[in-house]
């Protein structure tokens, strides 16, 4: 190894045979404790070299699981995909819908709560203050790596009229399910910002506080009001936001152009791509 403090040149060590193939994306690497046996360190300089690796998003730490080695599949998530009017009927969400499509295994921890509605919140949602809200909340992973987190917020007698209140996830996803019962979203309002993640989002996600994140805020309307405000939140290194707009002619030609594979008939392709969605 070479020269410097111990734990960079353990982490340096374990970067380069990450990189060379030895450990590969789901593999989990020696514990704090194996570490520090293997080359005869304490347990603080193993955890430090681990912390270096965390902070470059190559690993991350999983309670259950360990310290396990992070994909670096870089997934485009094409999200005006999320409500073409032409995407075929499926018994499940968006996020499992893309995940398969994209060769990766999707899973999600969910919740549901009533809470009264923050100001920024209220301010979305042009309620007022403190009126009761539902909030659905998803941790979304990829192959049991954690990879997005979101939360969408509904009017509570929206929710209540559609059964978005329900305590479980919707298999279909919120977006089908407002249009079902007829209050399909007609309009919507997208900002995204990249920004360092807070303690919280870093536990959640498995990244170093300060990792950058992709923060994407959706409004969804109709004619009548506002339906729905969702928050996703990704690490920015694993993430690329694109939009197609346009008629499907022009949006086949860009896709021949990029090499991405046509859809097939009456569907849409969503090719390597990774689309937030409504839990």
């Amino acid at each position: 190894m070479a020269d410097g403090p111990r734990y960079q040149r353990i982490a340096d060590l374990l970067r380069e045979e990450i990189r060379g193939g030895k450990w590969k994306p789901g593999d989990r690497l020696p514990s704090h404790n194996e570490l520090a046996d293997q080359m005869q360190v304490s347990i603080t300089t193993a955890r430090n070299a681990i912390q270096v690796l965390v902070a470059e998003n190559l690993i991350y730490t999983a309670t259950s699981r360990g310290t396990i080695v992070r994909s670096q599949e870089v997934l485009e998530s094409v999200v005006t995909t999320h409500i073409r009017p032409d995407r075929p009927r499926a018994s499940h969400d968006i996020f499992v819908e893309i995940a398969r499509a994209a060769g990766r295994e999707p899973s999600k921890q969910f919740t549901a709560r009533m809470e009264p509605a923050s100001g920024e919140v209220a301010h979305w949602l042009g309620v007022p203050k403190d009126s009761w809200v539902v909030a659905r909340t998803v941790f979304q992973y990829l192959d049991n790596e954690p990879w997005s987190w979101e939360v969408s917020f509904y009017p509570r007698d929206l929710a209540e009229a559609t059964g978005i209140d329900s305590p479980h996830d919707i298999p279909e996803g919120t977006t089908r399910r407002l249009a079902d019962r007829g209050h399909p979203e007609t309009a919507h309002r997208d900002t995204v910002a990249a920004r360092p993640a807070t303690g919280e989002e870093a536990a959640v996600l498995g990244v170093s506080p300060g990792t950058i994140l992709l923060d994407h805020l959706r409004i969804g309307a109709n004619h009548d009001r506002i339906t729905r405000v969702t928050r996703h939140r990704s690490i920015a290194g694993r993430n690329r936001l694109a939009y197609e707009l346009g008629d499907d002619s022009g949006t086949d030609m860009i896709r021949r152009i990029l090499g991405t594979p046509p859809p097939p008939a009456n569907s849409h392709s969503f090719g390597n791509s990774l689309l937030p969605g409504s839990p």
